[in-house]
């Protein structure tokens, strides 16, 4: 089959496509995909550089949300039949592992995948739609709502809003209700934001975010007797680096701060006595349940939430793509087809 097969850690150039990489093979309680849609995640950079304590099974192929049809099913499989429209779960949630990392990804003509790890697809969602949900929607969606609980009226600021996680954040705390300040880095992105619902845009190339929100949302106050307490209730920040602690400083009193990544920097410098001055919340959110794909599905089957995908890259091209999404320059996806 075709692939794009990452042989060791580096740069874009250790991506190789090959014409007749190995069919995978499958056993009991397998299925075998051919797959239709590949969306890429951050995670997939750092895949293909190297993560700490993280030992990757070379070769490997990337690629951790995988949207195809089945075309044969293995012994011991009897809810899934061929010509199903599936939705891999990247986690292996019985035997652990992870697509793309651990067990062989999308970026391929076939993949397996064990039958606990399917969704069926929506006949109204497309596979490249139902590929863009997982990693970063999944992870958007539990954030926002099970951990970070946005509520009606709230401001949420939210940084890297272009990207995968962040269009979804926008869109997610919109359904909410709440009055939502997006970051971009173009004038272009930030009209899009605009259309996508975000109520301002702050751009982050041209001004500081945190001056920004203390002009127009005022300056956060120790007394909560105050009748405007300014700053924001909410800041997702999923960046770090240097980022971190202006985003602290923007939140009002009793705020909180949302975290499931950190894109520019794990460790970036703090200020403890932020946190404690003004009593802020950090919340940190780590994935995605299955349950939060099932919501996912309702919500852009129903029309209420966009998947939202920026191009789409052949198999060949799977290189360009992560170029494109390491440079960030993306709004919402980007998928590869093969």
């Amino acid at each position: 089959m075709r692939a794009v097969v990452l042989r060791e850690h580096g740069g874009i150039e250790k991506l190789k496509y090959e014409a007749s990489f190995p069919d995978p093979e499958i056993g009991e309680g397998d299925v075998l995909l051919r797959v239709r849609a590949t969306s890429l995640n951050y995670h997939d950079v750092f895949t293909r550089r190297g993560m700490p304590g993280i030992k990757i099974p070379f070769p490997v192929i990337i690629g951790l949300d995988v949207a195809g049809e089945i075309v044969k099913v293995g012994p011991g499989v009897g809810d899934w039949k061929v010509g199903d429209r599936v939705l891999v779960d990247p986690l292996n949630r019985i035997e652990g592992g992870l697509m793309g990392e651990t067990m062989n990804g999308g970026l391929a003509e076939l993949c397996k995948a064990r039958a606990h790890q399917l969704f069926r697809i929506p006949d109204n969602v497309s596979f490249e739609q139902a590929a863009a949900l997982p990693v970063a929607y999944g992870t958007a969606y539990r954030m926002m709502t099970e951990i970070g609980q946005v509520k009606r009226g709230e401001k949420v600021l939210i940084l890297g809003a272009s990207g995968g996680v962040g269009v979804c954040c926008v869109q997610l705390a919109k359904i909410a209700g709440a009055y939502v300040i997006a970051c971009a880095g173009t004038a272009e992105k930030g009209e899009r934001l605009k259309a996508l619902g975000a109520d301002e845009v702050i751009l982050y190339t041209q001004e500081d975010f945190l001056q920004v929100i203390r002009q127009r949302h005022g300056r956060p106050q120790r007394n909560r007797s105050m009748p405007d307490n300014g700053g924001v209730d909410v800041v997702v920040n999923f960046t770090g680096g240097d980022t971190w602690v202006k985003s602290l400083r923007a939140l009002k009193l009793g705020g909180r701060i949302l975290t499931c990544g950190a894109t520019a920097g794990y460790d970036p410098a703090e200020d403890l006595r932020v946190i404690w001055t003004f009593e802020l919340q950090v919340r940190g959110s780590n994935g995605w349940e299955r349950s939060d794909i099932s919501r996912l599905f309702e919500l852009v089957s129903s029309g209420k939430l966009k998947a939202l995908i920026d191009n789409v890259y052949p198999l060949e091209q799977a290189g360009e793509a992560m170029r494109v999404l390491e440079g960030r320059q993306v709004f919402g996806k980007i998928v590869v087809a093969p």
